[in-house]
C-alpha cells in the first residue's frame, strides 16, 4: 500500500489549511493511500541558520519530521498565503527537511523521487493562490514532482463546516479529487 502523508503549513488550532488538507487525505484514502496526517505544530523547529546546525546538529523535531518525508511515497500540502507567498513555518520545516545528516547521505533524501499535490485556503477571494505558485517552484527545486491540479479555496470562513467537511459539495469534490489524484499516479509509479 502506498503511504502519503498530508500536512498544512500552519500551527494555527483552527487552521483552515489543516482543515482542506484533511479533506484530501480522506480523497487519498478513497483511493487506496494511507495517509499520515501530521501537525506541523507538534514540530518545534528554530529557524534554520547553518550556525546553529554546525554547533547542535539538527534538531530532534526536524529529524523526525524529515524521517516522515523520507517514509513517505507522497504529500499533500496545504498553505496559507502570506503576503503573496507560503509560510514561513513550511519554507524553515522543508528547509530543515532538506538538510543532509552525513557524508554519504544522498542529496534531498526526504524529496528525491516524491510525488506531491498542493491546496491553500484564504479568507480572501483568491483562496491563496499566489502562494501555490512559489510552493510548486520549490517543491520541484527539491525534487518533488507536483501534480497539475491545484486547489485555492476562497472564503474559507465560512467554507467548512463542524464535522470536517466542507460546505460546497462541488469544492469538497474537487478537493478529495487531489488526494485521489495523487494517489492513483502514485501506485501507478509503484507498479511500473
Amino acid at each position: 500500500m502506498i503511504k502519503i502523508m498530508a500536512f498544512a503549513g500552519s500551527a494555527r488550532k483552527d487552521s483552515f489549511n489543516k482543515k482542506l488538507v484533511a479533506v484530501a487525505a480522506r480523497g487519498a484514502e478513497k483511493a487506496g493511500a494511507s495517509v499520515t496526517l501530521v501537525d506541523l505544530a507538534d514540530y518545534d523547529m528554530p529557524i534554520f541558520n547553518q550556525d546553529f546546525e554546525a554547533e547542535h546538529g539538527m534538531p530532534d523535531a526536524a529529524r523526525r519530521f524529515k524521517q516522515l518525508l523520507i517514509d513517505h511515497d507522497g504529500f499533500l500540502i496545504s498553505s496559507p498565503e502570506y503576503n503573496g507567498a507560503f509560510s514561513a513555518l513550511l519554507k524553515n520545516a522543508l528547509d530543515w527537511a532538506s538538510r543532509a545528516e552525513t557524508e554519504d547521505e544522498s542529496p534531498l533524501q526526504a524529496f528525491n523521487g516524491k510525488f506531491s499535490a498542493i491546496m491553500s485556503a484564504s479568507p480572501g477571494g483568491l483562496g491563496g493562490l499566489r502562494g501555490l505558485v512559489m510552493l510548486r517552484m520549490l517543491l520541484n527545486n527539491l525534487g518533488v514532482t507536483v501534480i497539475p491540479q491545484q486547489q485555492a479555496v476562497g472564503q474559507a470562513f465560512k467554507m467548512f463546516d463542524e464535522k470536517g467537511g466542507m460546505t460546497d459539495e462541488r469544492k469538497q469534490s474537487a478537493v478529495e479529487g487531489l488526494g485521489k489524484a495523487l494517489s492513483e499516479l502514485v501506485i501507478k509509479v509503484k507498479q511500473s
